[in-house]
């Protein structure tokens, strides 16, 4: 009898599932604000990529931030091309749920949507965010550019040093860089916490302030 994957362990690239070429069909346009969630943008904007937990609340917590444009929830840094949800359950794609950040960098910082990462769920859980267990859920930052890998390295090496200080255990959040392919999820996640104002919300954080970081990243 074939045992199921173990969902705490990260998945090879040859026992990951084989995915699809077609991609998810999702709403172009965001259910709170209106804005484009599917490229193009507008001019000036800049894409953030984070994963912290379930990315239901993670999104909510993004799109309540002045100055950014559009959140979109998908699965990233994994293996499996155009993953559905239920195939990102089973530990067997890689990937982590992540939230899209697009940003208006003249409104808000790169360094401000770090420490709402920070600040927003404990980075020291592995693969595992509260009650949600799995590599789906582990703490991660991709980055699109070098001046954002710098300023998230040294984000969570200043974080680091703060939730020692607390009490807390190391840092486990993984930063990728160049960032991977970012792959839409359902229709239906996408501002989920919009849509069903009473569901689920796993996002919490350590209560430690997250120190302010030296670089600056558009």
């Amino acid at each position: 009898m074939r045992m199921a994957w173990d969902r705490s362990e990260m998945v090879t690239a040859e026992a990951a599932l084989p995915g699809r070429a077609e991609a998810m069909a999702v709403p172009e346009s965001h259910f709170v604000s209106g804005a484009r969630i599917v490229p193009p943008f507008p001019e000036g904007m800049a894409r953030a990529l984070f994963g912290l937990g379930c990315f239901w609340g993670a999104e909510r917590r993004f799109w309540q931030e002045p100055g950014v444009h559009a959140t979109a929830a998908g699965y990233a840094a994994g293996f499996t091309p155009n993953p559905t949800y239920e195939e990102v359950c089973t530990g067997r794609t890689g990937h982590a749920e992540v939230v899209l950040v697009v940003f208006d960098p003249a409104a808000v910082s790169y360094e401000r949507l770090l420490r709402i990462f920070w600040e927003s769920h404990d980075p020291t859980q592995g693969m595992r965010q509260g009650a949600d267990r799995g590599t789906q859920y582990r703490s991660l930052i991709a980055c699109f550019d070098e001046a954002q890998r710098a300023a998230a390295e040294a984000s969570r090496a200043a974080y680091g040093e703060a939730l020692r200080a607390a009490g807390h255990g190391a840092v486990t959040t993984e930063i990728v860089a160049p960032a991977p392919p970012f792959y839409y999820a359902e229709a239906y996640h996408q501002q989920y916490l919009a849509k069903n104002p009473g569901g689920y919300c796993g996002i919490g954080g350590t209560g430690v302030a997250c120190p302010a970081p030296p670089t600056s990243a558009r």
